[in-house]
């Protein structure tokens, strides 16, 4: 299961984002998004477990919880693909 992370400090790194979801079963994968020009965190990234159980457990534990002194969010990932673009309109003078 594809978890979200949202609301995460510059500080975390993926190691920690993953050592946080191990204590509650095995973690595939921990992703933070980055931005591409300057390396930086966005302040969100995804995990990836493979039990929906142990994921569930996470995801009440830890959601709200405190971690560098901001409270995280975390909930299921959006699993629906990529949003429609709206199409774009030339401005007429």
């Amino acid at each position: 299961m594809k978890i979200y992370v949202g609301n995460l400090t510059e500080l975390m790194t993926e190691a920690t984002l993953k050592q946080a979801f191990e204590a509650f079963g095995e973690v595939e994968s921990a992703k933070i998004i980055k931005n591409r020009f300057n390396e930086r965190s966005k302040g969100f990234g995804f995990v990836e477990m493979p039990s929906n159980s142990e994921a569930d457990k996470a995801i009440k534990a830890l959601n709200g919880s405190i971690v560098n002194k901001k409270p995280i969010k975390v909930n299921h990932a959006d699993s629906g693909g990529k949003k429609k673009k709206k199409p774009f309109k030339r401005k007429r003078y």
